[in-house]
């Protein structure tokens, strides 16, 4: 596989380190108090720094995406399950819909592991990078050498010198490539040969176990903020439950203890990335927030635009297309009855002049209700009350 990890992970990283390196050597050596910068702890301390700072603008992009990923499964979650009950006994039919349903919502789970893919090779050549400064041991990244074919062995862009100049750089006496559980006859790579020590154990542990601790610190602060924007239903999930578990605690107590098997250099990458994380993770959230408030309120201003001014009667769509469908079919609506109006025919173009109203009974003439007379004069009995009402019966019911 080096032919693959080489050129497009290991050859890269080393080589950023480098650049920093070499731009703060430079404005090293322009300040008198710094003694031999190339060498300098804190000059390669800040080198490593701003690898993690670059490699992490550069993964910019694919974290925020695995953020949007993850918020987007939590809200695809009722509608998942909903799909478990309904074909949970028809596998095949639940992969069609649960596909249909991904691709309705835009929603593609191979771009959201795409992130996480990239990450993981980035911080496994981060960490054999920084490992390969010393190769002494037997341990992961190391090829059983002695002091001195270390201190003479390039490291991918770094030569020889270069290499040289990382093992005597010292972090407040410490040095950046040693870690707490080193064997003592690996420490002979850290000086010249045949020189005294210039450090002991308590020099490394001194250094490491702060950082240590800052880095499971950081760590958990992290998981916290991370599940804290999680969805209640995603927490109640058991599995859930155990995943957020092991990532607050547990993989803060694995720093702890694994932090000794780290060198330095290493412990500096994890401090400057869950420092960068925290900070990445409060502006991605927040501008997330800032989205998910800003469509709420076109969403309400939409609606708003939607709803019948006060005081007007909402118009229902349904029965103004019904009531133009019935003028259209030449149907009569029902309206309050108004003097003058014009009355409509079916066709459209052709108008009927409004009817004559109905002209006055003459004095002369019988009134409304009334039979005529006879011609004798004699007065016929007079007619009911409208065919509508019913007589009054005149006999009175017995009281009981």
């Amino acid at each position: 596989m080096s032919f693959i990890t080489n050129p497009l992970v290991y050859y890269p990283i080393s080589g950023i380190l480098w650049f920093w390196h070499k731009i703060f050597a430079f404005l090293g050596g322009l300040l008198p108090w710094v003694e031999a910068p190339d060498s300098n702890g804190v000059i390669w301390a800040l080198s490593v720094i701003f690898l993690v700072v670059t490699l992490r603008a550069l993964l910019f992009w694919p974290a925020a995406k695995q953020i949007r990923f993850s918020r987007k499964m939590q809200e695809l979650q009722p509608k998942m399950k909903e799909l478990q009950k309904r074909y949970k006994n028809d596998r095949e039919k639940l992969a069609v819909e649960t596909r249909k349903l991904q691709k309705q919502e835009g929603f593609n789970p191979l771009l959201g592991c795409l992130p996480m893919l990239i990450q993981i090779p980035v911080f496994l050549g981060l960490f054999h990078v920084l490992r390969s400064f010393n190769r002494m041991g037997e341990q992961f990244g190391a090829l059983g050498m002695t002091a001195e074919e270390t201190r003479n062995t390039g490291n991918y862009v770094f030569n020889a010198d270069e290499v040289q100049s990382f093992l005597d750089a010292r972090l407040f006496g410490a040095p950046l490539s040693s870690f707490i559980s080193q064997p003592v006859e690996q420490f002979q790579a850290f000086v010249e040969p045949g020189a005294a020590l210039d450090f002991s154990r308590w020099n490394i542990i001194l250094v490491a176990v702060p950082l240590m601790i800052i880095s499971a610190v950081t760590t958990h602060f992290n998981a916290r903020v991370s599940l804290s924007r999680q969805s209640p239903e995603a927490a109640a999930n058991p599995q859930a439950k155990i995943m957020n578990q092991l990532m607050l605690w547990a993989f803060p107590i694995g720093i702890l203890v694994t932090g000794a098997f780290w060198p330095m250099a290493i412990l500096v990458y994890m401090v400057t990335n869950n420092l960068w994380t925290l900070g990445q993770q409060y502006f991605l959230y927040e501008r997330m927030a800032k989205e998910d408030d800003a469509a709420a309120l076109a969403r309400r201003e939409e609606q708003k635009a939607l709803a019948p001014r006060v005081g007007v009667k909402p118009v229902n769509p349904k029965k103004g297309r019904g009531s133009g469908s019935a003028a259209a079919s030449g149907t009569a609506v029902a309206t309050a009855p108004t003097v003058g109006a014009d009355e409509v025919n079916g066709d459209d173009d052709e108008v009927v002049p409004p009817k004559a109203a109905p002209a006055p009974p003459s004095p002369s003439g019988p009134r409304p209700g009334q039979r005529p007379q006879a011609p004798g004069g004699q007065r016929s009995r007079p007619a009911q009350k409208a065919s509508g009402s019913r007589p009054k019966n005149k006999k009175k019911k017995k009281k009981r």
